[in-house]
């Protein structure tokens, strides 16, 4: 079953070798020795910089070439510990608080161009008549192509109440034309969907854990149980995490007052805390079945974890990503900030399920996987056995779903995306989005579609038989093995008509996909997905198995 690419941060970090030493150095030092050490390290950079400022070829940007050496640095300890310089602190405001100023969209560049992949439902963007596929061409008089520098998400945001211009080509059309766009706050939501999927069955999507995620998830339990819940799916797949404390309050719902829900461990011991829950529970007998898959980390796995550990859930899916650390923000001269890992968390069986150990090293850099032989058992409230290390593992697998190289190709070069545009342009309306189905003349048309297009596949055997050749090349013996080769080849040739009959179910659910999401935003491809998500459909058949149900949480 595809899945929507989860939202990401593009950072980019370079090696440090004095960072490392200085770290080496000051595990086995006194406190003395360790001041001594810092000074003169920090007069050895500084006194680096003031030479290359001085005599470099060119001219040297202090602010970047800080922010690279900073990076490097930190890059020696692990992903999650990070500097923020002031031109940065709205991203991480946007990260904590999931609230921004600008119109709601999300730009994808694709061949030179910058479409809308992503829309807000009731963003400024949609009132104004944005859609998914339209091409940004200028924002406020600056084209984006003339200007590849220029960050076109930067250019979009601003004080809410603010009036933008962009010059917009929409989706089908030939004509470019000039629309004015409200600039709001923009509330970046947790609970994304939220409806009744069979009688009684309800079902919520929360997509992050920012400072609003318990009170969103605390409503949309009210409204399912008016629209007649008697039972829970908790979609928690491909959600990053995020905030440490809406976790706690997010299994408070689900859990009885004072009961303890996660522990944190570090260094600096007077920042050591144990989290129980503070207020009286919500739904307390609600069957509860939680989804995860590979990329659920930091607050959905706790979410998932404390659920398993106390038996208060099924969960279903694949095992989690493995991230037991936990981050705190320090502010920093010059309106900076710095979010730095502090310790790792331990859910209420013992188990820590950090997955990376970032304290040792391989040779090449690359942190070492903790091995499973290294895990240790611990039980849940009923006596079930769980391990630690390497995330939460599900109680019921369902096999994640993967892709063709030739699917994962037509994926990133767009094709997918770029033909639901054409699709969206030439079907003004589609049935309701639980009932969409491509036909096989949408699929031929693809097909026709496709072949016009300036994609391209070369098959792994093709590679294999490129280097056979080339090595061939080399053999005395090339010319009598030279036929031989090439019919071998024009066999085994990519042939676009073939790769699209081998997998055509496969691409038919990716065009289905985003074709709903073209016309009824992610709300639509929700609904889409709900007879088709092998994880809901286990979900919902394990609900009809009362007995089943009982059972997986009684450890019988």
């Amino acid at each position: 079953m595809p899945q929507l690419p989860p939202k990401s941060i593009k950072k980019w970090l370079l090696t440090s070798l004095a960072g490392v030493s200085l770290l080496c150095f000051l595990a086995f030092s006194s406190p003395g020795d360790r001041f001594f050490e810092i000074a003169k390290n920090l007069d050895i950079y500084a006194s680096v910089f003031k030479e290359l400022n001085k005599f470099y070829v060119d001219e040297v940007n202090p602010n970047q070439a800080v922010k690279t050496s900073i990076d490097a640095l930190l890059k020696s300890f692990d992903p999650y510990t990070v500097f923020y310089p002031e031109d940065e602190l709205e991203d991480f405001l946007t990260m904590t608080t999931g609230k921004y100023q600008g119109i709601g969209i999300i730009l994808t560049e694709i061949n030179d161009t910058y479409r809308i992949s992503f829309i807000e439902e009731n963003s400024p963007a949609l009132k104004a008549g944005l859609a998914i596929g339209d091409q940004i061409i200028s924002v406020n008089g600056i084209t984006l192509s003339d200007k590849p520098e220029a960050d076109p998400s930067k250019l979009l945001r601003g004080q809410a109440g603010t009036k933008i211009s962009i010059k917009v080509l929409k989706n089908g059309q030939t004509v470019p034309q000039d629309i004015s766009v409200n600039r709001e706050t923009v509330q970046i939501k947790n609970v994304v969907y939220s409806g009744i999927i069979q009688p009684g069955v309800g079902y919520i999507l929360l997509e992050d854990f920012n400072a609003s995620a318990a009170k969103e998830l605390r409503n949309a339990l009210q409204n399912l149980k008016q629209a007649g819940m008697k039972k829970l799916i908790l979609d928690l797949r491909e959600n990053p995490g995020g905030l440490l404390t809406q976790a706690v309050d997010i299994c408070n719902l689900f859990l009885p007052k004072d009961t303890e829900i996660v522990s944190t461990r570090g260094k600096v011991e007077e920042w050591n805390k144990t989290y129980n829950a503070l207020n009286p529970c919500v739904e307390p007998e609600l069957p509860l079945i939680i989804l995860i898959n590979n990329r659920s980390a930091s607050a959905s796995e706790i979410v998932a974890g404390v659920m398993q550990d106390y038996d208060r859930a099924v969960l279903i899916g694949q095992k989690s990503f493995g991230k037991g650390l936990v981050q705190v923000t320090r502010d920093l001269p010059f309106r900076t900030k710095m979010k730095i890992t502090t310790a790792k968390y331990y859910i209420p069986s013992g188990r820590c399920i950090q997955a990376i150990d970032y304290q040792h090293k391989n040779p090449d850099g690359s942190a070492v996987a903790l091995k499973d032989s290294n895990s240790k058992t611990f039980y849940t409230k009923n006596r079930r056995k769980v391990v630690d290390g390497g995330g939460i593992t599900p109680d019921i697998a369902v096999e994640k779903f993967s892709t063709s190289p030739f699917t994962n190709a037509l994926q990133k070069q767009h094709m997918i995306f770029l033909f639901a545009c054409h699709y969206r342009s030439t079907h003004p309306t589609i049935p309701a989005a639980k009932d969409f189905q491509l036909s096989t003349a949408d699929f031929q048309a693809f097909a026709n579609w496709l072949k016009k297009q300036p994609f391209k596949f070369e098959s792994q055997i093709e590679k294999q038989f490129q280097i056979i050749s080339e090595l061939a090349k080399k053999d005395k013996s090339y010319a009598n093995m030279a036929p031989a080769l090439q019919n071998f080849r024009k066999e085994w040739a990519s042939n676009l008509d073939r790769e699209l009959t081998a997998y055509q179910t496969d691409i038919s659910n990716l065009l289905e996909q985003e074709i709903v999401q073209h016309y009824y935003l992610q709300k639509g491809m929700n609904e889409w997905s709900f007879s088709k998500d092998p994880s809901i459909r286990e979900a919902v058949k394990l609900f009809d198995q009362t007995e089943r149900f009982q059972s997986i949480l009684a450890g019988k």
